[in-house]
């Protein structure tokens, strides 16, 4: 099974970038995230059980991207600090989210663990940031 966490065929900046530069890498990882969390529930069954989890989950796996860009504009520390906390919060919940999809959905289970992998991943950055 192919990563379905991979590199997207555009760019979503017209800066120039620097492949050192981690802020604009974060940017990247968490909309290809919040990305690949919407092209999976597009192929989750729309049913009583998935409705809910469908909501929260792209509520909470997008919202990190969104948070991470405040964060990238915020106008003081404390601001910094508080959305990179959102962030963390966020990514934490989309583990919750994603492993409670895994049990209503089986045949999606390897998939979920992919993405349950990256939401951890960013959750420990946001953590490792927040700390500093």
């Amino acid at each position: 099974m192919t990563n379905i966490i991979s590199k997207p065929k555009f760019s979503m900046s017209n800066k120039a970038q620097n492949p050192n530069d981690k802020k604009y890498d974060l940017a990247e990882r968490t909309s290809r995230f919040g990305g690949a969390i919407i092209l999976f529930i597009k192929d989750v069954p729309d049913n009583t059980i998935n409705k809910p989890l469908i909501s929260q989950l792209i509520r909470s796996a997008t919202s990190i991207g969104a948070n991470y860009m405040e964060a990238d504009c915020a106008e003081s520390k404390k601001d910094f600090k508080h959305k990179i906390g959102i962030c963390k919060k966020e990514a934490k919940e989309s583990t919750h989210w994603l492993h409670m999809m895994a049990i209503a959905n089986p045949d999606k289970k390897e998939i979920c663990r992919q993405l349950w992998q990256e939401a951890h991943e960013l959750t420990l950055i946001f953590s490792a940031i927040n700390n500093k």
